[in-house]
């Protein structure tokens, strides 16, 4: 059985960087999905101090990483990558589930979630 989300070595000591940089050591990485953008369905990544009880934790590369149970069947086998360009870096958020995305790669809608488009 595949882990809800998976981390990349290189996404993790990016985010071991910024959990450092903002003092957030120790702190949960919530991977969570919103409504919104032009397909529909957008991810978000922040940091949290405790988790909650409708939680589901996984640990990868020492990160404690916390997913809600609503969003686990949309994020269900996703990929999270960190890559580094001469235009600067950023995550790549690669989702099985996803069947439509918009251009600019963070909004997108899976085959039993349209989530709440929003105009382009």
């Amino acid at each position: 059985m595949s882990e809800v989300v998976t981390i990349t070595e290189a996404a993790a000591f990016q985010i071991k960087e910024m959990m450092k940089h903002n003092e957030e050591e120790g702190s949960f990485l919530r991977v969570a999905v919103k409504g919104g953008g032009c397909s529909g369905l957008s991810y978000g990544m922040g940091f949290e101090q405790e988790a909650g009880e409708n939680d589901q934790q996984l640990e990868q590369f020492e990160i404690k990483i916390l997913v809600n149970k609503n969003d686990a069947s949309i994020l269900n086998g996703t990929a999270i990558d960190y890559k580094q360009s001469l235009m600067g870096g950023g995550f790549t958020i690669e989702n099985p589930n996803a069947i439509a995305s918009c251009g600019c790669g963070s909004s997108f809608k899976t085959a039993k979630n349209e989530g709440t488009p929003e105009s382009c």
